[in-house]
C-alpha cells in the first residue's frame, strides 16, 4: 500500500525480524545468562535448549530446500498473504474450540523432544508469507500439550535461533545489493521492529495467560478479506 521499492525480493520482510530475535534475547536475557551458567549440570535446561533445536529444524530444512521458489511463488501476489491471513484466523478459532483440556506442560524446561518437534513443523507453515510464525508455533504448542504461556513463552525462544538463521540467509543473499540507500532502510525497520517487539512481548505473555485469541483470530479474517478486496480493486497488486 506504501509503494515501498527496497523488498530486495521480500528479503526486507525477512530481515527485518532479526529486531524481534534481539528484543527476545533482551526481554530473556536474564534467564538465558542463567541457562548458559546451568547448561553442563541441568537435564532440564539441557532438554530445554535440545528442543527448541529439534523444534527449528523444519523450517530450516524446508526453507533452504525451497527458498527460491518460496519467493518466486508465495511472494509474488498478496492473495496469497490474504488467504493464509485467513486460514490462521479459522485455525485459531477451531483450536480456541476444542475441548477444555488441562495441559500436559506448563513449563518451558520440561516442553518434550516429541512435543517440540510437533511444534516445529507447525511452525513450518509460516514459511507461507501471511502465516504468522509466533502464531503457528504457539497453535502448535497448544495442539501438543502445552499450556497457552508456555506455548507463547517456547515460540520466543523458538524465534532466536529460527528468524536469527533466515535473517542471516536473506542479508546474505541480498549483500551485494544493498546500496547506501536500501541499507538504511534495513537498519530503520530492523530498529523499530525491535521496539514494538520489545513492547509487545511482556504483554502478549500476560494477555494469553486470562485470555483466548479469538480477538487474533477475527483481526486476522478481516484484514485477510481487506487484501482480498483490494487486490480486486487494482490497489495492491
Amino acid at each position: 500500500m506504501l509503494g515501498f521499492q527496497h523488498s530486495q525480493g521480500g528479503a526486507f520482510e525477512i530481515a527485518i525480524q532479526f529486531g524481534a530475535v534481539l528484543a527476545v534475547i533482551g526481554y530473556y536475557a536474564r534467564e538465558l545468562g542463567s541457562q548458559a551458567r546451568a547448561l553442563r549440570h541441568d537435564p532440564l535446561t539441557r532438554q530445554l535448549w535440545l528442543g527448541v533445536a529439534v523444534a527449528c529444524l523444519p523450517a530450516m530444512l524446508a526453507g533452504l530446500a525451497l527458498r527460491n521458489v518460496i519467493k518466486a511463488v508465495l511472494f509474488a501476489s498478496p492473495v496469497v498473504i490474504a488467504w493464509a491471513l485467513i486460514a490462521g484466523g479459522v485455525v485459531f478459532l477451531l483450536v480456541e474450540r476444542r475441548p477444555i483440556r488441562p495441559p500436559a506442560t506448563s513449563h518451558l524446561r520440561k516442553v518434550s523432544l516429541r512435543q517440540a518437534f510437533g511444534i516445529g513443523l507447525v511452525q513450518a507453515l509460516a514459511l507461507v508469507p501471511g502465516v504468522s510464525r509466533s502464531g503457528a508455533a504457539i497453535v502448535g504448542g497448544l495442539l501438543a500439550g502445552l499450556d497457552r504461556r508456555t506455548a507463547t513463552a517456547f515460540s520466543f525462544y523458538l524465534a532466536i535461533p529460527t528468524l536469527g538463521g533466515a535473517t542471516l540467509v536473506e542479508l546474505w543473499g541480498a549483500l551485494s545489493q544493498l546500496d547506501p540507500l536500501v541499507a538504511r532502510d534495513f537498519v530503520l525497520g530492523t530498529l523499530v521492529a525491535l521496539v514494538v517487539s520489545w513492547l509487545s512481548i511482556g504483554w502478549l505473555l500476560r494477555y494469553v495467560s486470562a485470555h483466548s485469541f479469538t480477538p487474533f483470530a477475527i483481526y486476522r479474517i478481516l484484514i485477510g478479506l481487506v487484501i482480498l478486496g483490494l487486490h480486486a480493486g487494482g490497489v495492491l497488486r
